[in-house]
Parts: C-alpha cells; structure tokens; sequence
C-alpha cells in the first residue's frame, strides 16, 4: 500500500474525530500541545509530519493507533471462520 494513501486516511480519520467532538483546529493543537500548521499538515496528509505530532494529536483525541493488514489475508488465515 501507498504511504500517501496510508497518511491520507489516517489524516481524514483524525480530523473526522475532531470535528466530532466540536474541536477545532487551534483547540487541538493546544491539547496536543503542538502548532495549528502542524496540525493542519497532518489532516491534509503532509508525509514531512513526524510519528510524534501524531502520537500528541492521537492522545489529544483519546485515541489510538491500530495496525492492520492492507491486504487481502489468504484462505488459510481465515480458517474457521466460516465454520
């Protein structure tokens, strides 16, 4: 998978958060403690942004980062599933 892609979705899921809790961009980064530039770098999927403005945005939001596979698993990952 694209690294673009990767950080594009991860910026649409965490400006989607904000939204949803009536943050705005100034409010957020005054909880993560880092600059609105930064965070508006990270919503608009600049690929500079360091793991630490996200590891801030992330505990500002109360969230947390999940790692999942991007692609397809194979038959034998998935055996019992539909048992």
């Amino acid at each position: 998978m694209d690294s673009s892609l990767i950080t594009q979705r991860l910026g649409d899921q965490l400006r989607q958060r904000r939204c949803n809790r009536g943050l705005t961009q100034a409010a957020l980064a005054a909880l993560a403690g880092i600059t609105r530039q930064k965070v508006i770098a990270i919503e608009k999927d600049d690929l500079s942004v360091g793991m630490m403005a996200y590891a801030r945005v992330l505990a500002a939001l109360d969230a947390e980062l999940t790692v999942v596979s991007a692609a397809m698993p194979r038959l034998d990952e998935i055996h019992g599933v539909f048992d």
